[in-house]
């Protein structure tokens, strides 16, 4: 049991990986689209690239969205207005009308002749006004062509009635006074003319939940396909053009193929292709870092951080697809590229890019499309953003990437209808917000240097300013290294933009690389200002020791001030496993008889393993050097160069930082160059 808690713990960071693995794996078939996938890939205008096809199986043909769209409305424009006929309404007039007249009283004035006389033209009136109907004020305006059939519902029964016969206000008072004849009226009339005025009530209404339901119906009615395809039936032909009825077909072919794939007999089947796949692309992300980025590969935060961005982009992707596939393009998949260059390198950037745009191709629709556009506008966000600390940098960057986004869109556009003229300009509108949105990477790296513990540019350029804490600090007791310090940054910045290394990276770790000689500074010879060296009371073992903690004490006082892991790797790189080779044949000629072991005064290590540390080495191992020489010339500075760097590169202190020898050759130059600038002769002036 022992043994077997033993190996975990020894391999605990191997496993940590797998399970990493399984959850991620897990996670993106999770959100990957449950149903079969189509063999053939096409799209409008494109040529058949296939052998001739003809039907498997027979299969209607699916009308399109825009078709069905087209009956929808066609079905609401022409659907029939339904309309109340309210009978009571007319009851309770003729009843009020009745009520009233017989409560007129009998004189002079009214005789009844002359009652029974408007009892009739009123009762006319009345019969007139509803026969068709008299429309409320507020359903005059449902029904715009006057000419229109509108369907009245009198009960059970509904009638057909031209909308232009049911009476509004204004015809039911001309009505009423046609009747009554020519102004001005007599008294019985005016009377009349008082009673009819006031009881007369609209009693037809616009009915919106029946009219409603009615089109409802008649949408659920439509018919959603518009043939018939049978089997063997010749489909399309090789070289031909996807368009017009062979696409409506294909597109069908492709539903009912996908329908018929995705059955619960193959779900599992489907489930375990959609995981070798992803899969197959995670594990050859892991690859990439074993073989190529290994100090990424052994640190499981940041292979956490790596999948961790993988997994996002393709959840944001798949959540803005289920809502609206429209808005597919107005996720900034370039922030991930933007992010691994800022914490990483730009090879892992664009790697890990590609690797995430292929696994969104099986979610996202015109996949070919969606692939080549985000693998080029990757690409160009690779070449372009750089020194995010420059805020005009990000700005022209994402400017070139949305430019394009847009060409390639309009590209694929014009090769697919033919001409410029059916091109979606939304989508322009969709890559100037996706540009906008990318500018969110600031906030992006922000908030993962916090959570991840990682480093980016922006936090380089804080922690070059020689006003932090740390430098002050380091200028106030070790005067003598700060300067050195700062004349090594110079020269490694120098050397990192000769061969495209992350200047600011290795600057940054150049100032902090010797800040553990801040606990003994009087025991470097840069900070021995009175002349006194307390080497000379030691023993060469013990001044060993001490030249060689200031590694380990940078290390510690770095961690203590909270310094990037990114920077601290400079600390304790910048002398590899060289040794202190004065002090060692000092112990030598001290002990001539007995065996010096080279190992105590060798420095811990480990070698340099990326461009920028192995430049920080030859440029920290130079700059100290150069100050020996009693009379520097150019010949005397390029031999001295030349003997330090390629004694480092026989003790393979370079073996696992990823450069070249050419690039040697041109850091070897640069610092020549910066040394000789250094140590000029000045012309002597007379006195």
């Amino acid at each position: 049991m022992g043994n077997f808690v033993n190996k975990l713990y020894q391999n605990n960071t191997i496993i940590y990986k797998v399970i990493l693995f399984l959850i991620t794996t897990v996670a993106i078939v999770y959100l990957f689209p449950k149903g079969g996938q189509f063999k053939y890939d096409f799209s409008n205008g494109q040529l058949w690239k296939y052998d001739n096809l003809r039907a498997p199986f027979d299969f209607a043909i699916q009308k399109s969205e825009e078709e069905i769209i087209v009956e929808k409305k066609k079905i609401e424009v022409n659907a029939k207005q339904y309309f109340i006929y309210d009978t009571k309404v007319v009851s309770d007039v003729k009843a009020d009308f009745i009520r009233r007249i017989s409560s007129l009283s009998i004189s002079d004035s009214l005789s009844i002749d002359k009652i029974n006389s408007l009892k009739n033209i009123g009762n006319k009136v009345i019969s007139s006004v509803y026969e068709v109907g008299f429309l409320e004020v507020v359903s005059q305006d449902r029904v715009l062509n006057k000419d229109e059939i509108v369907a009245v519902k009198k009960g059970n029964e509904v009638e057909d009635v031209p909308f232009k016969k049911l009476l509004y206000s204004r015809e039911v008072l001309n009505l009423i006074k046609n009747n009554l004849g020519n102004d001005p009226y007599s008294y019985d009339k005016k009377i009349l003319l008082n009673i009819l005025s006031e009881i007369i009530k609209p009693n037809i209404s616009y009915d919106e939940k029946f009219t409603e339901k009615v089109i409802e119906n008649e949408i659920k009615n439509i018919s959603y396909t518009k043939g018939k395809v049978s089997k063997d039936e010749l489909i399309i032909l090789k070289g031909e053009i996807v368009e017009g009825k062979k696409l409506a077909i294909l597109s069908s072919l492709k539903s009912e193929s996908e329908s018929k794939v995705w059955t619960e007999s193959n779900y599992n089947w489907i489930i375990f292709g959609y995981t070798i796949l992803v899969s197959l692309a995670l594990l050859m992300l892991l690859l990439f870092l074993r073989k190529y980025r290994v100090e990424i590969f052994d640190n499981n935060n940041k292979v956490t951080f790596i999948f961790f961005n993988v997994f996002s982009m393709i959840l944001i992707q798949t959540l803005v697809i289920k809502y609206n596939s429209e808005y597919l393009y107005i996720v900034p998949l370039s922030i991930l590229p933007i992010v691994l260059k800022a914490f990483f390198d730009a090879r892992l950037g664009l790697f890990t890019h590609v690797l995430t745009v292929l696994l969104l191709g099986y979610i996202v629709p015109d996949s070919f499309e969606f692939i080549y556009l985000h693998i080029i506008a990757g690409i160009v966000t690779i070449l372009t953003v750089s020194e995010l600390y420059k805020r005009a940098n990000l700005f022209i960057s994402v400017a070139q990437i949305t430019l394009i986004y847009m060409l390639t869109y309009f590209a694929f556009s014009i090769i697919k209808e033919g001409n410029a003229s059916q091109i979606n300009w939304t989508y322009f509108m969709l890559f100037a917000a996706n540009g906008l949105l990318s500018f969110l990477s600031l906030i992006i790296i922000y908030m993962y240097e916090k959570i991840f513990g990682l480093v980016s540019d922006v936090t380089l350029l804080e922690l070059s300013n020689t006003n932090t804490k740390l430098l002050r600090e380091l200028n106030e007791k070790a005067p003598g290294t700060f300067q050195h310090s700062m004349q090594v940054a110079n020269l490694a910045e120098a050397a990192a933009n000769e061969i495209g290394a992350n200047s600011m990276l290795v600057r940054t770790g150049a100032l902090y690389h010797d800040i553990g000689k801040m606990i003994n500074p009087q025991y470097f010879v840069e900070n021995q200002s009175t002349g006194v060296n307390p080497h000379n009371d030691l023993s060469p073992r013990d001044s060993s020791k001490i030249i060689i903690d200031h590694v380990i004490k940078g290390v510690e006082l770095a961690k203590k001030n909270k310094l990037p892991d990114r920077i601290i790797d400079f600390i304790r790189t910048h002398h590899g496993t060289s040794s202190t080779y004065y002090f060692y044949r000092k112990e030598q000629e001290l002990n001539p008889d007995a065996e010096v072991d080279i190992k105590k005064f060798t420095y811990h290590g480990p070698i340099p393993f990326s461009k920028e540390t192995a430049i920080l080495m030859m440029c920290d191992t130079a700059e100290a050097a150069s100050k020996s020489l009693k009379k520097p010339t150019a010949q005397s500075i390029s031999d001295l160069i030349d003997k330090i760097i390629d004694k480092q590169m026989i003790d393979n202190q370079f073996l696992n930082s990823d450069i070249t020898f050419r690039e040697i050759e041109v850091i070897k130059k640069v610092i020549k160059k910066k040394l000789m600038n250094i140590y000029h002769l000045r012309v002597e002036y007379p006195e």
